[in-house]
């Protein structure tokens, strides 16, 4: 049996002001900030002798490792993403950077959820990637439109109720 696996698709490369500031803040404070002072504090656990049994080293080393690999995907992730910071010509219909509210058909709920690109998705704050499956699904629609959804807790059917654009 063959370990192959297709890449996975890559993730959409829109963003809004807000999101592409804060990247580039999480960049610049691991790149001046914390790396050097895991750098310092990893020449200090060397420094201590048998590095084999040095807990403090290893888990700085570790540290470092992390700090490294987001500071890689960053700096490749930042240039290649899209700043989208005008309001679509057709504010009437869902597209990127819209605040939708929603009515769920089984449960009555009103739901509010932002269309953001796959770098700021924040579940907290109703912040969904452009790459789910509802904000494909809402992508065109318009006030009164009924949606149906495949989630995977089943499928649903939603109302959108109301789509505006705001920062």
């Amino acid at each position: 049996m063959s370990r192959w696996r297709p890449p996975p698709p890559s993730s959409t490369a829109l963003i809004t002001r807000t999101g592409f500031e804060h990247l580039k803040a999480e960049l610049d404070e691991l790149w001046r900030q914390r790396r050097p002072e895991v750098v310092a504090a990893l020449a200090a656990a060397a420094a201590e002798g048998d590095r084999s049994e040095n807990a403090e080293y290893l888990y700085r080393k570790k540290q470092l490792a992390e700090i490294d690999r987001r500071v890689r995907y960053l700096s490749k992730r930042v240039p290649a993403l899209k700043v989208i910071e005008s309001t679509p010509t057709d504010p009437g219909a869902v597209r990127f950077g819209a605040w939708i509210e929603l009515e769920c058909h089984t449960s009555g709920d009103l739901l509010n959820y932002r269309i953001v690109g796959p770098d700021e998705t924040d579940a907290g704050n109703g912040w969904i990637s452009i790459d789910a499956p509802l904000a494909r699904a809402l992508l065109g629609r318009r006030v009164g439109a009924d949606v149906e959804v495949d989630l995977p807790i089943g499928r649903r059917g939603y109302t959108v109720l109301s789509i505006q654009y705001r920062e």
